[in-house]
């Protein structure tokens, strides 16, 4: 029994995450550019979303991006995908005690490392990270992230939240899927291989 940690994120050109879905969804840091993904946003993207969410058993969040998405989707049931996102299993790592409202959401106390490593083992199916930066520095630290599920989009922002933060621990990836929305965002499916390899080109 183990579950498949799968990180599905929202990057500009130049890897930033932070604020994709609009002003004031995250501006920690001064950040200017909330808002930067819905312009992009077109029929294959919404496919390719719910494709995502429709492979996934469960759903791990952060505590900021718990709290996001808690006073969003609660609210608005009939949305496109409202129904998945609410009726699914949802894990919040946080290291102090907290009241989880939204509906299936389970809190795991502790490091992050430990709680999930313990929570790959004890799940079946594909566990979804959505959104989350810091989390996830912790769990590319920790080796537990199996696969980067990322779309990328046509915008270079220069400041802000980065998937792969200066310091990141390398890391092998290989190419499983890729496709392209009529608006240029690109989907890339990569899976974790190990430490990466080196060479000399000739």
């Amino acid at each position: 029994m183990t579950s498949k940690l799968v990180v599905s994120t929202f990057l500009s050109l130049d890897g930033i995450m932070q604020g994709p879905g609009g002003v004031g969804e995250d501006d920690s840091n001064g950040f200017p550019h909330g808002g930067w993904l819905p312009p992009l946003v077109d029929e294959q993207f919404g496919q390719i979303m719910t494709e995502v969410f429709d492979r996934a058993d469960g759903m791990l969040l952060g505590r900021r991006s718990y709290e996001i998405l808690s006073a969003h989707w609660p609210n608005v049931p009939d949305e496109e995908g409202g129904e998945k996102i609410n009726g699914m299993a949802k894990y919040v790592a946080t290291r102090t005690p907290m009241t989880a409202g939204w509906n299936n959401t389970r809190v795991l106390v502790g490091e992050a490392a430990e709680t999930i490593a313990e929570l790959k083992q004890s799940t079946n199916g594909e566990i979804l990270v959505q959104g989350s930066s810091n989390l996830l520095r912790t769990l590319q630290e920790a080796e537990l992230v199996d696969e980067y599920q990322l779309l990328i989009f046509p915008v270079v922002l220069g400041e802000g939240k980065r998937l792969f933060a200066e310091g990141a621990t390398p890391a092998g990836l290989r190419l499983t899927e890729s496709t392209t929305t009529g608006t240029g965002v690109v989907y890339a499916s990569y899976e974790w291989a190990g430490k990466p390899s080196y060479g000399v080109v000739a």
